[in-house]
């Protein structure tokens, strides 16, 4: 599995997976200023791989557009719950990586949302 993050994913998170062990692509350090649908491509190129972003726009791409074969982590939250996002996020990974895939999942630092994407 490896984890595609997004241009808008602070560093804190991006140094916490990585310690964790998870392998990661880092658009903003490998594929800086590609639009979305070229993230999508690279996640559908990449077996197991999840998209985590900032980003509201994957959600109207699965949603709206009815994109495929992706797993999007889509996170909410205000910058001075940074720390407990890391932690949710880290947490979530760790715990429940593989039922990531193949759906879109909302984190705030209230609750994670799942909804299938097959």
């Amino acid at each position: 599995m490896v984890i595609i993050l997004d241009e808008n994913i602070p560093l804190q998170i991006r140094h916490k997976l990585i310690a964790s062990g998870f392998k990661i692509i880092s658009v903003f350090e490998e594929f800086r200023g590609v639009d979305d649908f070229r993230i999508i491509q690279l996640a559908q190129n990449n077996e197991n791989a999840i998209i985590l972003t900032e980003d509201k726009d994957f959600g109207e791409w699965v949603f709206a557009h009815h994109i495929k074969n992706i797993s999007v982590v889509f996170l909410r939250y205000h910058f001075s719950d940074t720390k407990i996002i890391i932690q949710l996020v880290s947490d979530l990974f760790l715990e429940r990586h593989m039922d990531l895939l193949n759906k879109f999942t909302t984190v705030t630092k209230e609750k994670i949302r799942t909804r299938d994407l097959i």
